[in-house]
């Protein structure tokens, strides 16, 4: 790490060390994926730069513009997937362009004060020799985490690694659809893999004795999780990551398979309360006991599926999830964020998580001005405009958030959807403004919503 950026990120370390996972998880809000880019790989990938791997998945190459664009729709983690394999030198050396790379990448999210998590992804599925191979599997693990760790331990607590992705399961030693094998072994191969994960860095230098780690559960599967043949170290500073792609027909299957019929819609009340039982058990015995939980990974298939079903699938994890106090990370391969346009493909989906993001503000989240200078709560009106927007309320500067920038981008969506209409465009009399501040007229004696261009 170069000697200015020591000086950059020692301050902003220094200031949060004091901060408890829990509190993290709090800041952290709303995550987002930077899917399909830096984990890209394969061996039909002939390329010998960073480039042609991070584009190799059909993805453009990551801009801080990319990061911005995300962060205005109210999004404070990007999750960081990373095939460390591609380009790798002799003894597990991870190629310096490679670590670079994914430096600058981390910059362009801490830059714009969000919080970063770093992972090994899929990277061509090398976990597998942990079933046949342990102690080689084992070298390469450690390798690699030891040079991350070195490389990156003057960062600050915004930026979090994640000790592997969906890898830790093997169905070669545990058979969970027909509990054939030794289910204590797999699982004990997943604990000893995050107890050396967390042994790499409370051993290194820098700030990742303190580090904020994210731990993989078992199949990153909520139920193995809350199962108590999963151990966690003894640790004050960890967090546990949990996916969330349930049911699979609708979230994963765009056309029938063997093993199931590709689902059009989603959301009866039946569905709806599915979710909500399958994360209010991840409350229940891991957040209310302490262990912060973040959703590294939730989504749908876009391809053969009924829009709002889609929608409403996506509000009610990433709702639900912030309501008990987790951090949902969408997983985005460019099926929802243009990340040319800068702007999310369905821009009714793109105002939701604004909406949501919106609420958790409420709920304690500071705006960037605080506490200096107030967060501007009636006017999106740009006064002064220098590194940051600044506007005027009461004769006094307060700072323009984050969500304004979202409602110039939404000015013909209303943050009452998909409950009530929007109202029509000519219609901006406020009958009533509710708790959440958002502001109702009305149609044809019908309740509608007020657009933001009012």
């Amino acid at each position: 790490m170069k000697v200015e950026k020591f000086f950059i990120f020692i301050g902003c370390a220094v200031s949060t060390l004091a901060l408890t996972s829990n509190e993290i998880i709090k800041n952290m809000g709303l995550g987002w994926n930077l899917g399909n880019t830096l984990e890209a790989c394969g061996d039909w990938i002939n390329g010998n730069t960073t480039r042609q791997y991070e584009t190799a998945w059909g993805n453009p190459v990551t801009t801080e513009e990319i990061i911005r664009g995300v962060k205005s729709y109210g999004f404070n983690t990007i999750r960081i997937p990373v095939a460390w394999s591609n380009l790798m030198l002799a003894n597990y050396t991870i190629n310096p362009l490679l670590l670079s790379r994914v430096e600058e990448v981390v910059n362009y999210v801490l830059n714009n004060d969000m919080y970063a998590i770093v992972n090994i992804h899929w990277d061509n599925g090398w976990f597998e020799k942990f079933a046949t191979e342990e102690e080689e599997a084992f070298k390469k693990y450690n390798r690699i985490w030891e040079q991350i760790s070195d490389y990156f331990k003057d960062y600050g607590e915004n930026l979090i690694f994640e000790s592997l992705n969906e890898e830790g399961c093997w169905e070669s030693l545990w058979n969970p659809w027909s509990n054939e094998g030794s289910k204590a072994g797999a699982f004990d191969v997943l604990n000893r893999i995050n107890q050396r994960f967390v042994d790499i860095f409370r051993s290194s230098g820098g700030f990742n004795p303190e580090r904020h780690l994210l731990l993989a559960g078992y199949c990153t599967s909520i139920e193995h999780v809350v199962n108590d043949l999963y151990v966690l170290p003894k640790d004050d500073r960890i967090m546990v990551s949990v996916h969330f792609y349930g049911p699979s027909t609708f979230t994963i299957l765009e056309e029938d398979a063997d093993w199931g019929k590709s689902a059009y819609y989603w959301g009866t009340e039946e569905e709806v309360q599915n979710i909500i039982k399958d994360l209010q058990l991840a409350k229940t015995e891991l957040v209310d006991k302490g262990i912060p939980i973040v959703v590294g990974e939730y989504g749908t298939a876009t391809k053969n599926k009924d829009p709002e079903s889609v929608r409403k699938w996506l509000r009610t994890v990433a709702e639900t999830s912030a309501e008990y106090g987790m951090c949902p990370c969408l997983w985005d391969a460019g099926q929802y964020f243009d990340r040319k346009t800068l702007e999310f493909k369905d821009e009714e989906i793109g105002a939701l998580f604004i909406e949501i993001s919106s609420k958790l503000d409420n709920n304690g989240k500071k705006c960037w001005s605080e506490p200096d200078y107030p967060c501007c709560k009636e006017t999106c009106n740009i006064i002064l405009k220098d590194e940051f927007e600044w506007g005027s309320e009461n004769g006094e500067w307060c700072g323009i958030p984050s969500s304004c920038s979202v409602m110039r981008k939404n000015a013909n969506l209303c943050p009452g959807y998909p409950d009530y209409p929007c109202c029509p465009k000519k219609n901006c009399y406020i009958y009533s403004i509710d708790d959440n501040g958002d502001r109702w007229g009305a149609e044809n004696d019908e309740w509608c919503s007020i657009r933001n261009s009012c």
